[in-house]
């Protein structure tokens, strides 16, 4: 059976110019997502889906032996081009075997480490007719517009130790059948199991803000990571 990790990378990032190749407490921002699934026992490949040289040379630089580049297409690599667009682009050409699991992760969550995805698989494993998300458990109090509390009764506030929160879809990672998404054509598929992870995963870098705090948070759990 080969399990995919699909990575999926375009050049052309505007809110941070160069993103994805970035580099993030020491690397590429994308190497620490490609690290997590070098290491994941349960991933046989890793697919780097890139339209830009700049980064498909630089990935290849990593010596991942799990990793492979895939040039997407320009017009699954444009602005209103959706990720489910290029995941059925390169599945389309890779002719995998419908029962394989193929799971997709996003660059702009470092925090994802080989145990997130290794339990993600677990549950994955539990119902291989579903699909598995990953969410932050976000302890955080949340309003309606309409001045109602979403999440919690104002009138009996809990402590934080005692608040069970919420789960934050955190954007790390997606696992899903083959067939599944082909048929959805979308990365989830009901039943859909949630593969919790810690607080702080419940940043995306999509802003410059976002990078300078998450990279104070990185430095803190990844001291000193060996490739």
């Amino acid at each position: 059976m080969k399990s995919v990790a699909f990575i999926p990378v375009r050049g052309g990032s505007k809110s941070i110019p160069g993103k994805n190749i970035k580099l993030f407490n020491g690397h590429p921002l994308v190497y620490w997502t490609a690290l997590a699934a070098q290491k994941c026992q349960h991933i046989t490949d890793i697919v780097i889906a890139t339209d830009d040289s700049e980064i498909a040379e630089t990935v290849e630089k990593f010596g991942f032996s799990k990793l492979s580049v895939y040039h997407r297409s320009a017009q699954n690599a444009n602005d209103t081009a959706s990720t489910e667009s290029v995941i059925l682009e390169y599945l389309s050409q890779a002719k995998s075997n419908p029962r394989d699991p193929f799971v997709l992760i996003q660059a702009t969550n470092p925090m994802l480490v080989e145990a997130d995805l290794n339990r993600g698989f677990e549950l994955f494993n539990q119902q291989p007719h579903g699909s598995v998300i990953s969410c932050a458990t976000f302890k955080r109090f949340i309003w309606n517009r309409n001045g109602t509390a979403a999440n919690y009764d104002f009138k009996n506030r809990p402590r934080r130790q005692d608040f069970e929160g919420i789960l934050l879809e955190n954007g790390a990672f997606y696992i899903n059948s083959v067939e599944n998404i082909f048929a959805h054509k979308n990365r989830l598929s009901e039943p859909i199991q949630i593969c919790e992870m810690g607080e702080n995963t419940s940043f995306e870098i999509d802003e410059p803000e976002d990078w300078l705090i998450l990279e104070k948070i990185h430095k803190k759990h990844f001291p000193n990571t060996e490739t």
